[in-house]
């Protein structure tokens, strides 16, 4: 086996630089149950001994500390509140109140609704969060408001605003996006030069074609994100940009707008094929993910998930440009030998000559 010349840190680096790492990186993602069975399987006490076990060059997030008005124990701090659903193998938070449901107008809003403050964090401690861990990628900043959009107003209004509402899209978002845009900022200013990746997100894909028509990604958001990868370029980090299914018809406007990298990959939709996107987009942005996580992890053999780690390496990490690593979050029902087995073959198969 070659030996490792380069840090996670470094080897990230390597990859976006469009230059030449030692070896593919690879990263992690995943439930905390997930997490807990991969640590007892490989006798590990903590994540982090269990992802260096495993050759992961995981990446540290880092955030301010919330210290705003006290929050209900299931609400966050757009006062949308949720309760824990139990399915079986582990447990996801469900929404159960959108409190800008009940409004017909922007003024409506404006005259009863309180959007949260920046300075209702605190971002003293982030250099803390940096302390000890130099030799991995730092992760921070970002913004995913429809996401969050869906939340306030409910999943189904929210996509019947964008045509019979488009006012009160517009108001939200902006909302949003400023409070991404000074978050990010902020980051950025407390830690100079140490952010490497920047999350800028929205799920515009399904398992066959866009949620959205293209028009209206153009509308929303793409002026809110641009604000935010322009910021992000500024302070000289890359734009890690995820967006779920099959989401192919908007990639050249994502290129256009300044993304670095795409996640998660979703190969098995239509339209999302692994040599078609290397072909299209591959001298364009670095490619991260790509291991199913809907069949090949959760329900295929060993040697499945070995094959498909290898067809990655070999097709989206053809002359460079790729990052090995699951679809979205491994999810309970994978069982750890899957999980083993993908990072077991990328780092045998992932070194470069």
């Amino acid at each position: 086996m070659p030996r490792e010349t380069m840090t996670p840190r470094e080897r990230w680096l390597a990859v976006l630089k469009r230059q030449k790492p030692d070896r593919v990186p690879m990263d992690y993602w995943t439930t905390d149950e997930a997490a807990r069975k991969l640590m007892q399987h490989l006798g590990c006490h903590t994540r982090r001994q269990a992802l260096e076990k495993l050759h992961v060059d995981f990446v540290v997030t880092v955030g301010p500390k919330y210290r705003g008005p006290r929050l209900h124990p299931l609400a966050d701090v757009y006062g949308c509140k949720y309760r824990n659903m139990d399915y079986g193998s582990g447990v996801y938070r469900e929404l159960t109140y959108s409190p800008l449901a009940q409004y017909k107008t922007v003024d409506e809003i404006d005259r009863h609704y309180s959007w949260p403050n920046p300075d209702w964090w605190d971002y003293s401690e982030i250099p803390d969060q940096v302390t000890g861990k130099e030799k991995y990628p730092i992760r921070g900043g970002g913004s995913e408001p429809f996401l969050m959009y869906k939340n306030l107003r409910g999943a189904e209004q929210a996509f019947m605003d964008l045509i019979e509402n488009p006012e009160i899209v517009h108001y939200c978002l902006d909302k949003m996006f400023d409070l991404a845009y000074e978050n990010t900022r902020r980051i950025y200013e407390t830690i100079p030069d140490r952010v490497m990746i920047t999350y800028v997100a929205e799920d515009m894909g399904s398992q066959t074609d866009l949620m959205f028509s293209p028009r209206q990604i153009r509308e929303f958001l793409l002026p809110g994100m641009k604000r935010i990868i322009d910021l992000a370029h500024q302070a000289g980090a890359y734009v890690f940009h995820h967006n779920d299914g099959n989401c192919s018809r908007i990639l050249p406007d994502m290129i256009d707008l300044g993304i670095d990298v795409l996640n998660p990959i979703q190969w098995r939709c239509p339209g999302m094929e692994r040599d078609k996107l290397k072909r299209d987009f591959g001298a364009q942005l670095i490619f991260h993910g790509a291991m199913d996580n809907q069949y090949t992890l959760p329900f295929g053999s060993v040697e499945e998930v070995r094959q498909e780690a290898q067809d990655n390496l070999s097709i989206l990490g053809a002359g460079g440009g790729y990052i090995l690593a699951p679809c979205h979050n491994i999810q309970a029902v994978s069982p750890p030998e899957n999980i083993v087995a993908m990072y077991q073959a990328g780092y045998e198969c992932g070194w470069v000559n």
